[in-house]
């Protein structure tokens, strides 16, 4: 369907192409490797393999490059998470403790710390005085992350549950903290023994 001068409705998204889909994928591994602040574009165009002017054809801007690559690890990490948390007994006694427990163990796996470190730059640069591309991402991931753990308080209370989500996730991100700046990972995962 095409309006009247051949371009496809405003409300149709345009399929990207693969190599959009590839350089996208390639942005996101820079940026798990070494962050995006004070990235350059020439930078990141070197480092995968293309050149700031592919970047801004299939991006727009590098704003919108960074935007688009917080959202694809956002919705990496959802996709992952979900996955992890189908393997939970939904008859289980303590269902919400043990996704809970399952988001720390996935969250704090080493093979983890560089996605958590770049969810953490995103995070604190999406609260500053001027987010620029992060605008936004801490938001959009505390509601992830809380409707996550939310579908496994079914019959609460919505208010209840979701000060529970809120108390877990804040849990969560401190001790994710601590592991980042190399804290004793025995001394950190038993404060999980508290409950969640």
């Amino acid at each position: 369907m095409r309006n009247d001068q051949g371009a496809p409705p405003a409300h149709v998204q345009p399929v990207p192409s693969a190599r959009r889909i590839e350089l996208l994928a390639a942005c996101y591994g820079y940026a798990l490797d070494h962050g995006l602040a004070g990235v350059s574009l020439r930078t990141l165009a070197a480092a995968v393999g293309s050149s700031p002017r592919v970047l801004l054809y299939l991006f727009g801007s590098k704003d919108q490059l960074i935007r688009e690559v917080l959202a694809h690890a956002r919705h990496r990490d959802i996709t992952q998470m979900t996955a992890v948390l189908e393997t939970v007994d939904p008859v289980g006694e303590d269902t919400y403790g043990a996704a809970a427990q399952r988001i720390w163990e996935w969250l704090s796996a080493p093979e983890q710390r560089a996605m958590t470190r770049l969810n953490y730059e995103a995070f604190l640069r999406s609260v500053g005085h001027d987010p620029g591309p992060w605008a936004g991402f801490a938001t959009e991931s505390i509601n992830d992350w809380k409707d996550l753990l939310l579908r496994h308080l079914p019959g609460v209370p919505i208010d209840v549950a979701q000060a529970r989500a809120t108390r877990s996730l804040a849990l969560i991100r401190g001790l994710l903290l601590e592991l980042l700046a190399d804290a004793d990972p025995v001394r950190v995962t038993a404060a999980t023994q508290q409950g969640w």
